[in-house]
């Protein structure tokens, strides 16, 4: 099995193959995740302080918060794979680039 790591900032990386979802961390519900996640020890911070953008589930149970835009981190998961990452500006009425 090949594990896949992605930087998510500031020097600390993840295993994309863990990974169940990655949300925004604004709704309530996600809020309130990320605090029992908290109270049960099951939260890992890879913000180094800053503003957190995407809250990360993984098949484990624990929630990593990180610094980086969900849209970020799935872009570097495609580069990563080989895959092109096409944004809908970029492409034309047909969807084709």
């Amino acid at each position: 099995m090949v594990i896949e790591l992605v930087h998510v900032g500031f020097g600390n990386v993840l295993a994309m193959n863990k990974v169940i979802a990655i949300a925004s961390p604004n709704s309530a519900p996600t809020k309130r995740t990320i605090q029992e996640g908290k109270n049960k020890g099951l939260l890992i911070d890879m913000t180094n302080g800053r503003r957190t953008k995407a809250v990360i589930f993984t098949d484990s149970g624990h929630i990593v918060l990180a610094a980086l835009a969900p849209e970020t981190i799935t872009g570097r998961l495609q580069v990563t794979r080989g895959g092109s990452v096409l944004k809908a500006e970029q492409s034309d009425e047909k969807g084709e680039l």
